[in-house]
């Protein structure tokens, strides 16, 4: 075996070693593209408010500091909006990813009634949509507008997702459902008790898909909501950039250790506002690669 790794070692050209040694450079670069504003951000958010207004911080923080992640905690309205954006994901997410699968299982079946039109319907609207404005007019005149519920009932069922699950289910033995059957089991405690059981990987999946979708939504806070108390914190986030974009100058002029803090506190909004999701995406990663692929290989 050692002569044989040893052999084909020698029989590579220069060209080939060339060849893997750009692709290595290239990847590296590409990995430090990626990571390295994310790092940047989580520097300067620790580094002290006054001093990284000089500028110069690139690797580490030159004046450490936990004072930015404190007056973060200390604001309610911060706290508030966190509170409402993990109440969304978690809600959301749970409904979208039941309302769906249960779609699904029934779309999956053939000799469902009208089964054809129904795919056509929902192949239909991922193309096409009402627009903003009827959008609008259609959640006001179900008085969801400045309601909890705007943020979970429109995103309880999805399409694309729907499509996804309807190629997993397709791979369940037929045997399992009509042994069911046969003890009086009907299609919804098929549904419950064997069909979402055996489908772990695209149920995480899916809940990978709405949870992100929850958590970093901040359009809907930003039209549909008004009242602070139901703005998702990236919403908050949001319009903390916005404002300090639009009073940059003033600030500055005015007083510039309170223009270095605003900064330094939307740093710190940022990391405290991605690091959760972040932290859970390595607990769903074997279910969400095996969850993509499914139906890429056919028997």
């Amino acid at each position: 075996m050692a002569a044989a790794t040893k052999n084909w070692r020698k029989q590579r050209t220069t060209g080939e070693i060339i060849f893997d040694v750009l692709i290595v450079i290239l990847m590296c670069a590409i990995c430090f593209i990626t990571i390295y504003p994310i790092w940047y951000v989580i520097v300067n958010s620790f580094n002290d408010g006054a001093d990284a207004m000089r500028g110069g911080i690139f690797w580490w923080p030159r004046v450490f500091s936990l004072e930015n992640y404190k007056t973060v905690f200390k604001d309610s309205s911060i706290l508030t909006a966190f509170g409402v954006t993990v109440l969304r994901t978690l809600v959301g997410t749970v409904l979208n990813v039941f309302f769906t699968a249960m779609v699904a299982y029934g779309l999956s079946k053939t000799r469902l009634i009208g089964r054809n039109f129904y795919l056509t319907m929902g192949i239909i609207t991922m193309m096409f949509n009402g627009g903003l404005i009827p959008t609008f007019l259609l959640y006001k005149n179900l008085n969801l507008l400045d309601n909890f519920l705007v943020f979970v009932i429109p995103a309880m069922f999805s399409f694309y997702n729907a499509i996804i699950f309807m190629s997993f289910f397709r791979e369940i033995p037929a045997s399992l459902e009509e042994s069911a059957e046969i003890d009086g089991a009907n299609d919804f405690l098929i549904f419950l008790r064997i069909i979402l059981p055996l489908s772990k990987p695209v149920l995480a999946t899916i809940a990978l898909f709405s949870g992100v979708y929850h958590w970093n939504d901040y359009f809907s806070g930003v039209i549909y909501i008004n009242k602070p108390s139901l703005q998702p914190i990236q919403t908050y986030l949001y319009r903390m950039v916005a404002e300090a974009g639009s009073n940059q100058m003033a600030a500055q002029t005015a007083d510039v250790v309170k223009s270095t803090t605003s900064m330094s506190l939307k740093l710190a909004t940022m990391v405290v506002t991605t690091l959760p999701i972040v932290c859970v995406y390595p607990f769903l990663q074997k279910y969400f690669v095996k969850g993509m692929m499914i139906g890429a290989v056919k028997g």
